[in-house]
């Protein structure tokens, strides 16, 4: 069973950080979020596919490897995510996409913001995602920050004081409405209940891994 949290307890964020680069703009964007989060008391953990790759995924048949079930654990764990992936030819990161492709039981029902580095606005890479996301059952932010790499920087503050404030925005907003959501989601959850009672989240179960019956229907 997955370990519900509680009202009282802290929110809890999954930041995904899936850009191959050792330079990443996508990293420090996931970054500022973050330590936004923290001063509001937020609880975070952070998956760096540059240095945690996810086994490339072979199907809903195939046996999860330890990676993939200690992945799994960590997604379930998590109350919100945010998803950094830098913008290849208008589409997400292979890395962002064999990720999704491996959690959307454990998406159902959560709230995901989406961060993008581009050479322009990101907008396509932004709408590919949400468009997942909604496969998987989850909410995202009706925004998205995309941004270049010198709107950013290398190092220090966010460069562009404009990207900066829709960071520190998207933390405020992660953390407000992730815990109204993620207290609905435990309603929902409590009890095996109804459609009619517990809304889509009696189908989607994040405790039932495995069970076709708890498939979204597309």
């Amino acid at each position: 069973m997955v370990d519900h949290p509680t009202p009282e307890q802290a929110l809890r964020v999954l930041a995904v950080i899936a850009s191959p680069s050792s330079d990443s703009t996508t990293g420090r964007m996931v970054d500022e979020v973050v330590s936004h989060l923290a001063q509001r008391g937020v609880e975070t953990r952070l998956l760096d596919l540059r240095q945690d790759p996810v086994p490339l995924f072979a199907g809903e048949d195939a046996e999860p490897t330890a990676a993939v079930r200690s992945l799994r654990r960590t997604a379930a764990w998590a109350d919100v995510f945010i998803l950094g992936t830098p913008d290849y030819h208008g589409a997400p990161s292979g890395l962002l996409k064999n990720l999704l492709d491996h959690l959307w039981r454990e998406l159902g029902g959560k709230l995901i913001a989406v961060v993008v580095s581009s050479n322009e606005k990101g907008l396509t890479v932004q709408d590919h995602v949400r468009t997942a996301i909604r496969q998987c059952y989850g909410w995202s932010l009706p925004y998205g920050v995309g941004a270049t790499p010198q709107e950013v920087g290398s190092s220090g503050p966010i460069a562009s004081p404009r990207i900066a404030e829709r960071l520190a925005m998207m933390a405020r907003d992660l953390a407000v409405y992730g815990s109204l959501l993620r207290d609905q989601r435990t309603l929902d959850t409590a009890h095996p209940g109804t459609p009619s009672a517990s809304g889509f989240m009696a189908r989607l179960r994040p405790d039932q891994p495995g069970d076709s019956s708890t498939e979204p229907v597309a």
